[in-house]
């Protein structure tokens, strides 16, 4: 499980984060690579890069050998929660910030996992609501709250992305009707829907989805150029689409609504 507080100390910087995530993407894409190739390709040193093996090896993301590393991720798997929790933060940020302007108090909402969503939670959580999150970092992020009903859902975490899944999480999302679903994915497209990396991940979003009156998808740009492995849902499933996007004509043609953050 990744360890938050190592990429927010003060001694690591966004750049640090940046290049973690770089070396994720690119021995996950080439299945190995040198120490000597990583340092050309990021602009630090092999001392540097070594460093940051070590890093990602203790995550279980790749496995170190003599001069370089393998990587332990598939190609079509998301990077970890850590590495992602600071990319494009800015824009999560406005998005969160649109998706928290659409819910009205009083409202109950089911909130997905995931880093935009866990944006989301952090603007909710003096408001006056019934909230439902789907993953532990944003049952922490909302357990303070005085204003806020929080429900917890049972289930069984992932490691890292600390998202519920499994039976549990199912039964209490069927056993619940709520005003509006808060959902990120992995990839949206008119073509294919909504998508998503972990097979077990799809079937919680599909059944919060079943759960709600009025579904709203929280989706940064890189998104819309994605197709995940497992399907979610059609875009014809969902009520809104907030994204830092220019727009999505194909969306827009399928009947959604697209608020650009």
């Amino acid at each position: 499980m990744f360890e938050r507080l190592s990429f927010e100390h003060h001694s690591c910087s966004i750049t640090a984060v940046s290049r973690l995530k770089q070396i994720t993407e690119a021995v996950r894409d080439a299945g190995s690579l040198g120490v000597a190739d990583l340092a050309t390709m990021t602009g630090a040193s092999e001392m540097t890069i070594r460093r940051d093996l070590e890093v990602l090896a203790a995550q279980g993301v790749l496995e170190r050998y003599r001069g370089g590393a393998r990587s332990l991720l598939l190609r079509g798997e998301e990077p970890p929660f850590a590495l992602r929790s600071d990319e494009n933060m800015d824009a999560k940020r406005r998005i969160a910030a649109a998706v928290a302007g659409l819910i009205a108090d009083g409202e109950s909402v089911v909130l997905d996992s995931g880093t935009t969503c866990l944006e989301v939670a952090r603007l909710l959580h003096d408001r006056r609501l019934t909230v439902m999150p789907l993953s532990l970092h944003a049952v922490n992020a909302l357990s303070s709250s005085s204003t806020l009903t929080l429900l917890v859902p049972g289930g069984r975490p992932r490691p890292g992305e600390l998202a519920l899944t499994g039976p549990l999480t199912l039964a209490s999302l069927q056993a619940l009707r709520f005003d509006t679903a808060v959902i990120g994915c992995c990839g949206l497209s008119a073509a294919h829907g909504l998508t998503a990396f972990d097979l077990e991940d799809a079937s919680v979003k599909r059944a919060a989805i079943t759960s709600a009156r009025r579904v709203i998808a929280a989706v940064d740009a890189s998104k819309l150029t994605r197709t995940a492995l497992a399907h979610v849902a059609p875009v014809s499933a969902l009520h809104a689409v907030v994204t830092d996007a220019d727009g999505d004509d194909g969306l827009t043609a399928a009947g959604v609504t697209v608020v650009t953050a």
